[in-house]
């Protein structure tokens, strides 16, 4: 049972870990992934944009094909949207399984995946007043090709 949720508002790393861990009895292992807003190259802000009900069902998507490959008893996706600053986290990923390596495994796959496939656009904003849009990045697809069927 996949959670997505797309929101401004901050989460909470110890609720949602929590939640997903009282789903069953047979929970041995959650598998966590914090993306926080970084300052690099004098970042200031990031504003992450996306087209609702879109964004939600692509999520939907990605989990439900990790919940096809590991016997998972859950897992929580929360991408968070609007204007964030350095420190503030962005995304949460949790995969929750009765052992660890399947946990691991859907936890980096979720968000290999995520980075790749969900449609969430960023724009940066630098000490020098620029604003950029951040550009699909070689190293994210590389990670995600890793997950291919073939």
């Amino acid at each position: 049972m996949a959670r997505i949720l797309v929101q401004e508002a901050p989460f909470d790393l110890a609720a949602e870990t929590a939640a997903l861990s009282g789903l069953s009895d047979s929970v041995g292992a959650i598998a966590s992934f914090l993306g926080i807003c970084r300052a690099d190259n004098g970042i200031t802000a990031m504003t992450l944009e996306h087209y609702p009900g879109m964004t939600e069902k692509a999520l939907a998507a990605i989990a439900a094909e990790a919940e096809k490959r590991w016997q998972l008893d859950g897992c929580t996706i929360i991408h968070r949207i609007g204007r964030l600053v350095p420190g503030e986290p962005i995304v949460l990923v949790l995969a929750a399984s009765r052992h660890r390596a399947a946990a691991l495994d859907a936890c980096a796959f979720l968000i290999d995946w995520l980075k790749t496939k969900a449609p969430f656009w960023k724009l940066e904003e630098h000490a020098d007043g620029q604003a950029t849009w951040v550009d699909a990045r070689d190293s994210d697809d590389t990670a995600a090709a890793r997950w291919a069927l073939g």
